[in-house]
C-alpha cells in the first residue's frame, strides 16, 4: 500500500516539536517545548462556549458577527476599511487559513519567499499546493533582515511572500523600516504578502504591532491571517481567519468549505465574547507573559546560554548554545531531557538555509503557568556548576 501514497506525502515527516511534547508527556517531563498555554482559558470565554454548547449551537455554521467585530478589530488597530462581508474567511485556526490561502495563489513552480528561520508548517503548505518556497535569511544575532539577500530572492516565478511578526521562533518583531523594505519589494515586484499575525497580542516593552497591509499599496495585495488560539489560550478551539481582497477571500472561503466546511460552531460563539474583551484583558495579557519572558531570559543568561536578543513578541525565547559547549542543538535537548527533566526544541528544525549556526540554537517556549516555569528552573538548577553554568555548557 505504501507505494500508492502520492509524492508529497512521502516527503512529510511528523512535527519534531509535537513528537518532543508527547516525550514530555511519556517522561513526565517539564514541557517547554510546544507554544501552547498550561494554564486554564480565561472564564468568561469558557463560560461562552459552554452556554453555546448548552444552547445546541453543535452543527455547521458560520458565525457572520465574528466577521463584523474583525472589521471594527481592522479599523482600530491597522485604520483598515474591511468589508465583512466579502473580505473575510472564517476557517479551522489559522494553519487551514494559511493552507487554504496558498491553495487559492499557488501554481505548480511559483516560487514562494520566507524569512529563515521559519516555522515548520508553512512550507509544508506551500509545497502541498505545489509552490517552492525559497529561504531568505535573517542575520543573528537580532534577526535583522538585509534588503540585498531579501531582493537577490526575488525571480520572475516569485508569487508570493510570507511575513510571521511577532515571529516565531525568534520572538522577533519586525520594525517599521524593514516592513517598507518588504512593501516596497511587494509592490515594485508584483508580489503577493501572506501574514500570520497570531502573536499581534502579544508583543513588549511599548512595542505596536503593525501588520504589512497597513502600509501605502498593500492592503490590495496582502492576506492577513490569524486565530485565536494565542490570544485567548485556546489552541485547541482552532477557529482563525484570512482577511484580504475580496476576490482571494472568497477562493479561501471556497476551499474551507470544501475541506472542513465550518469551524467549530460554539467555539465560533464563543469567539464573538473573545473579540469584545476589554483593553484590559490585552493589558494584563502582555504583562503577564513579559514577566514570563523576563524570567525565563534572567534564568537562561545566568545558566550560560547566549542570549543577545530579548524577545520583543510571541513567547518564545531562541537561545544560542556558546561556542565553547561542543553539543549539538539535538544532542543538547536529548541531554536536557535525560538529565534535567526539561523538554525544549532544537533550532535546527526552524533553519532552511546552512549556516555554521543552524545547529547551535534552542527555542523554549514560556506560555506556561509560574509553576511549570518554576519547576523548570528548579530542575535545570540542579545542573549547574560552582559557577551557576549549566554542566553541559
Amino acid at each position: 500500500m505504501e507505494e500508492k501514497l502520492s509524492s508529497i506525502t512521502k516527503t512529510l515527516k511528523p512535527s519534531p516539536i509535537q513528537q518532543l511534547s508527547f516525550l514530555a508527556e511519556r517522561c513526565n517531563a517539564v514541557n517547554l517545548a510546544e507554544g501552547f498555554p498550561d494554564f486554564p482559558a480565561p472564564q468568561h470565554i469558557k463560560a461562552a462556549a459552554v452556554s453555546a454548547i448548552t444552547s445546541d449551537f453543535n452543527q455547521y455554521r458560520h458565525v457572520q458577527g465574528i466577521c463584523d467585530l474583525l472589521v471594527d478589530k481592522m479599523k482600530q488597530m491597522h485604520g483598515l476599511d474591511v468589508d465583512p462581508l466579502t473580505d473575510i474567511a472564517i476557517c479551522c485556526g489559522q494553519t487551514e487559513a494559511f493552507a487554504a490561502t496558498m491553495f487559492a495563489i499557488i501554481n505548480p513552480g511559483d516560487e514562494v519567499l520566507l524569512f529563515d528561520p521559519s516555522f515548520e508548517t508553512y512550507a509544508t503548505c506551500i509545497l502541498m499546493a505545489g509552490g517552492v518556497p525559497v529561504y531568505v535569511a535573517l542575520d543573528p544575532p537580532y534577526w535583522t533582515l538585509d534588503k540585498v539577500k531579501l531582493l537577490d530572492a526575488f525571480t520572475a516565478k516569485t508569487k508570493a511572500l510570507v511575513l510571521n511578526s511577532p515571529h516565531n521562533p525568534t520572538g522577533k518583531v519586525f520594525n517599521m523600516g524593514e516592513l517598507e523594505i518588504i512593501a516596497e519589494c511587494c509592490r515594485t515586484k508584483d508580489c503577493i504578502a501572506i501574514t500570520d499575525e497570531v502573536y499581534e497580542h502579544i508583543i513588549y516593552d511599548n512595542e505596536p504591532h503593525i501588520s504589512l497591509a497597513s502600509l501605502p499599496g498593500m492592503q490590495n495585495r496582502t492576506v492577513i491571517t490569524s486565530s485565536l488560539s494565542k490570544t485567548y489560550s485556546v489552541t485547541g478551539w482552532r477557529v482563525g481567519w484570512a482577511i484580504g481582497p475580496s476576490c482571494t477571500a472568497s477562493a479561501i472561503r471556497n476551499i474551507h468549505t470544501k475541506v472542513t466546511d465550518s469551524a467549530p460552531a460554539p467555539f465560533q460563539e464563543a469567539a464573538l465574547t473573545a473579540l469584545r474583551s476589554p483593553p484590559e484583558y490585552y493589558k494584563s495579557l502582555r504583562t503577564e507573559y513579559e514577566s514570563k519572558r523576563d524570567f525565563v531570559f534572567k534564568l537562561l543568561c545566568r545558566m550560560g546560554f547566549q542570549v543577545e536578543f530579548k524577545p520583543l513578541g510571541s513567547f518564545f525565547i531562541f537561545a544560542a548554545i556558546p561556542e565553547t559547549c561542543k553539543l549539538t542543538d539535538v544532542e543538547f535537548v536529548e541531554q536536557l531531557i535525560k538529565e534535567a527533566g526539561v523538554v525544549a526544541v532544537p533550532g535546527c528544525g526552524f533553519f532552511h538555509t546552512k549556516h555554521d549556526y543552524d545547529n547551535r540554537y534552542i527555542r523554549f517556549a514560556f506560555c506556561k503557568d509560574d509553576a511549570t516555569l518554576t519547576s523548570a528552573a528548579l530542575k535545570m538548577r540542579q545542573l549547574v556548576d560552582a559557577s551557576g553554568r549549566l554542566r553541559f555548557l
